[in-house]
């Protein structure tokens, strides 16, 4: 019997080479990318602007499978949760974060993590193995067609896009996945697939510095730091990658990723965790880490209150600790903001998939903003801050 091949594989060069070897054009795979990413279509008979012969040939050959969901749970405040099989056992999870003019799908590139951050729930379930691109992407194929399938949205490129953002902030390390995770990131950003700016997709690491610095040159998206310590000692036990590459190297890293970056700061992640990492103490360290005149790094800080599991030890910061962190950087000249907690009913919160599940939708539009009026009123015009009620 012959294995078909998953054309949901593929990113569009590689489509590309794939339908020459059929004896195609490059035009056909254009097409075809089209009808797979923007369409939704797994049927190749729905095809109908590829010739007769062509989808005669890939129904023989191909397939576009993406993998099938397990659950499919929405939030009373509308975040949406799909647990996704990926065989073997092994499930991963998929968020949808709605806002009112725009929507970030949480994607994950591992089953499992290896990175076992003490405070991650992900962390804790162990390593199982990496996604395929199929695997990867298939979580936007799949989250954008239902979305629109449960809302009555045609689809194509007419019917309004329920995704706009997207970050790789679920299960496991993306730059430990680095080949799949960037061939996905090229299909994101084409425009014969979705379509979506640098600027709008983000990948977040614990660090991983020379996938950092490979990234960079192969599709540079924004990028989101997992710092979560304001000195090595700290960082050692609660991202224990921290050992391999310390804060020294990582600050480098980011500092050489922004040459390249769509946007011109870091955003650093950091996990509110009551009594280990949240006095003004600590605060002041990182000041002085991203002010390091060597060192240091255009950055803006996004505050995480810690979503407890039992087997982390660890307790959440109260939030009249997490205001006066967020105050002690505000002070310092630094844009802050605290992630309000999303889909807790459904499990959806950061740390108890991913690592990072984080509501990030409104922090580019705020940005922008801030830029505008800094160029209007002076460059130490406000400074920004979201409080979680």
């Amino acid at each position: 019997m012959t294995t078909l091949t998953n054309l949901l594989d593929f990113d569009p060069a590689q489509l590309v080479a794939y339908c020459a070897g059929l004896g195609e054009k490059p035009f056909r795979a254009k097409q075809l990318q089209r009808w797979i990413h923007q369409f939704g279509a797994a049927d190749f008979d729905s095809m109908t602007d590829l010739a007769k012969s062509l989808r005669d040939k890939l129904k023989t050959r191909a397939e576009i499978r993406s993998p099938s969901v397990i659950s499919d749970n929405t939030s009373t405040d509308g975040t949406r949760k799909w647990l996704v099989d990926v065989g073997n056992g092994n499930a991963v999870e998929t968020v949808f974060i709605p806002e009112e003019n725009r929507g970030t799908l949480c994607i994950s590139t591992q089953a499992g993590c290896a990175v076992n951050c003490r405070f991650c729930s992900t962390g804790k379930q162990g390593f199982n193995r990496n996604l395929t691109v199929s695997e990867i992407i298939g979580q936007l194929w799949m989250a954008e067609f239902e979305l629109r399938r449960t809302k009555g949205i045609e689809p194509g490129p007419k019917g309004e896009r329920q995704i706009t953002n997207v970050v790789m902030m679920g299960m496991g390390e993306p730059l430990l996945n680095f080949e799949p995770t960037v061939t996905a990131l090229k299909l994101m950003l084409d425009d014969n697939a979705y379509g979506l700016s640098r600027r709008r997709v983000t990948l977040s690491t614990s660090g991983v510095v020379p996938m950092m610095d490979k990234l960079s040159q192969e599709v540079p998206v924004a990028l989101a730091v997992s710092l979560h310590a304001s000195n090595d000692a700290l960082r050692d036990g609660l991202v224990p990658l921290n050992k391999k590459y310390p804060l020294r190297d990582l600050m480098a890293a980011c500092k050489r990723y922004l040459a390249f970056a769509p946007r011109d700061f870091i955003t650093f992640e950091y996990c509110m965790l009551d009594g280990v990492n949240d006095t003004d103490e600590h605060a002041r360290e990182l000041l002085a880490l991203v002010n390091d005149p060597v060192l240091g790094v255009s950055c803006k800080f996004n505050l995480i209150p810690f979503n407890p599991f039992p087997e982390s030890g660890l307790l959440r910061s109260k939030n009249p600790r997490i205001k006066g962190f967020a105050q002690v950087l505000m002070d310092g000249g630094l844009v802050t903001t605290i992630r309000k907690t999303r889909g807790d009913d459904i499990d959806a919160a950061c740390g108890q998939l991913a690592g990072e599940v984080q509501d990030r939708t409104r922090v580019q539009e705020r940005m922008e903003k801030m830029d505008e009026y800094k160029k209007k009123f002076g460059a130490n015009f406000g400074r920004i801050v979201e409080i979680a009620s």
